[in-house]
């Protein structure tokens, strides 16, 4: 694999040579294409709006009024003022600000190429020792919190103290420190807050670095409420080329309507509709970078990097287009029993469409989740890698704990075609759920996995959240059909694991699957060999599960299933090359079938390709 340009603006050029031979010819590339994730430096030109122009800039006078270049305004003082129609842009430079609460349906850009900065912290630069030599300053402005009431301390907490729960954050010369429960952990890279005495400890000299602490909840409010003397008027706002860093809480949050269970789609994703993000960066946040309710959002070319809890939100929203972003580094305090991801979808969000974007170096998070009652997903031409680790857990008995790149949890359709899945844990999870459909992918030591259990039968601690989903008689109806699976190690886990518990075998009889053909297995490595697929329900055999170490050996048992699928076993012929695309000379591309209009049209392929496995 070639080494990753950096996150800010990171290009794949995705060519089509051989790899596999000393040497390539021209006829050997097939195809070029460029997708470039997070943001694109910009000339912004002045945004044309109906309203008024503001102009802000950190050194703003907040009396002016902001109407000429030359003259402008603070931020606070011109998000005061704006209505519908209005547009601020903001002159380059850190403004150390937050809590910028509007209702209005408004434009925030940059002036030109000039690169506004929203910070969170304040610089710290009051420092004392306290008679044992450590070092601490005075600080006012703290963010105490604690884990909701569903977080299980009899097991997490030996893993996660609950001094973690606090949304305080310190930054020394740019990178955050973790927190310790007590003056005695200290260490160079660790804090230590004091609440009653209002202190903040560090572990190391301050003297000679820059030391920025939190000060501001969130960077930008766009609240439902009334606010500056005026109604919410419904629409959201566009928002451009910002760079918001260093907040304790949600950096951005669009407020909505939040149904607590099943919602009729014309019941909520109205209160706030039409957001737009474009090439922002939301990095270094101690909960969600970015908390959105409201339809027909639109996120494009952003990163969202260093969030803790998740970095996109997103709940009872239809109609939502994610494109060309990067999502990296979620939970950098490394919660546990928290369920943390990248990107959340939550309950109630129908046709959210997930289109090449880069999801990428999530050690100890999720990638992309649809999290229970979602309806209609969209999950195409994305690129998943380092989610967890291969080397990670796997259990037989059930198809967790695990980092999943994609996760579609108690929920209802979704389509997940043309994405490349690369060392992840467990590369896509499909749990709880109906019509899946799984067209075109790759996955690279990334093994997959489809679950159902008993949950749903009773309440749980989770409430309404498992009434959202098909019934437990009804999660069935997966596709898995054109898909590359290649093992470049040996590994103790199978490529595909079909999961329910033993003691629902005679209950649900039936595959969980209702098509598995036309898949390509290869393994890379001789020696040790586990099963290809471990599946159940597989009646009369130990825990209702059956393993097979080959494809004709499942389509012996389960004649309906995998019959032109082909497994290359100790393989060294023509096969990945660039960022993992696959080579048109591989063997493999025979076993493939037509794709159906609709995953054609997803994809953007045209109708008429000859058929290929994995993912373009």
């Amino acid at each position: 694999m070639k080494k990753l340009k950096p996150l800010a603006l990171w290009c794949l050029t995705l060519m089509l040579p051989l790899l596999g031979s000393s040497c390539q010819t021209a006829t050997e590339v097939s195809e070029v294409k460029e997708l470039v994730y997070g943001p694109i430096p910009m000339v912004y030109e002045l945004p044309e709006v109906s309203g008024t122009i503001f102009y802000a800039a950190p050194d703003g006078d907040p009396a002016a009024e902001g109407s000429i270049l030359e003259a402008p305004t603070t931020i606070e003082s011109a998000i005061s003022r704006v209505s519908t129609g209005d547009a601020i842009v903001l002159r380059g430079g850190t403004y150390r600000t937050g809590d910028l609460t509007f209702n209005q349906g408004i434009t925030i850009q940059p002036y030109r190429d000039e690169q506004p900065v929203l910070k969170g912290t304040l610089v710290a630069e009051n420092w004392e020792q306290d008679e044992a030599g450590v070092w601490f300053t005075r600080w006012t402005t703290l963010f105490p919190g604690q884990p909701e009431a569903w977080w299980v301390p009899e097991r997490n907490l030996e893993f996660t103290p609950l001094h973690r729960f606090n949304n305080d954050g310190i930054f020394i010369n740019g990178a955050y420190l973790q927190s310790v429960g007590s003056i005695a952990e200290l260490t160079p890279e660790t804090y230590f807050v004091d609440y009653d005495a209002e202190r903040i400890y560090l572990g190391s000299d301050p003297n000679g670095r820059l030391v920025e602490i939190t000060a501001f909840r969130k960077a930008i409010f766009r609240t439902t409420a009334e606010v500056h003397g005026k109604q919410n008027d419904g629409k959201g706002p566009i928002i451009r080329g910002l760079d918001i860093q260093q907040y304790p809480d949600t950096m951005v949050h669009i407020d909505g309507y939040y149904p607590q269970g099943i919602s009729a789609e014309h019941e909520h994703g109205t209160d706030v509709v039409g957001t737009v993000f474009e090439n922002c960066s939301f990095t270094q946040c101690f909960r969600i970078g970015v908390f959105a309710i409201g339809n027909d959002m639109i996120m494009r070319n952003c990163r969202i990097e260093d969030t803790n809890t998740e970095g996109l939100y997103v709940v009872a929203s239809n109609d939502v287009l994610l494109e060309r972003n990067i999502f990296a580094h979620n939970n950098i305090e490394k919660w546990t029993g928290f369920f943390p991801a990248a990107v959340k979808i939550f309950n109630q969000s129908h046709r959210v469409t997930a289109r090449e974007n880069l999801i990428t170096n999530h050690p100890n998070s999720n990638g992309l989740w649809y999290d229970v009652g979602n309806e209609n997903g969209v999950f195409v031409n994305n690129r998943i890698e380092k989610v967890g680790s291969p080397e990670g857990p796997f259990r037989k008995d059930q198809v967790w704990p695990s980092s999943n790149g994609f996760f579609f949890e108690i929920s209802s359709g979704v389509l997940v075609a043309g994405n490349t899945f690369v060392n992840n844990n467990q590369g896509l999870l499909i749990l709880n759920s109906d019509d899946a459909e799984i067209y075109n992918n790759t996955f690279i030591d990334s093994r997959v996995a489809f679950g159902r259990n008993e949950r749903g039968d009773d309440a749980d601690h989770f409430g309404w959240h498992i009434r959202t989903g098909p019934a437990v008689d009804a999660r069935e109806n997966h596709v898995f059909v054109n898909n590359l699976m290649v093992q470049t190690r040996n590994y103790d886990w199978p490529m595909v694991h079909v999961w329910q518990p033993a003691a629902m075998c005679d209950r649900l009889t039936s595959p969980t699957l209702k098509a598995m053909n036309n898949n390509v297995y290869v393994k890379q490595s001789e020696g040790k060999q586990t099963p290809l697929l471990l599946w159940s329900p597989a009646a009369s055999e130990e825990n209702c599960q059956r393993s097979f170490m080959q494809p004709s050996d499942f389509t012996a048992v389960y004649h309906y299933f995998e019959a032109n699928s082909r497994l290359f076993d100790n393989y060294n012929g023509p096969l990945l090359i660039k960022d993992q695309a696959i080579s048109a000379d591989f063997e493999g591309h025979q076993a493939a079938t037509t794709l159906p209009d609709h995953v054609q049209a997803a994809t953007g392929w045209p109708a008429a390709e000859t058929p290929f496995v994995g993912a373009r």
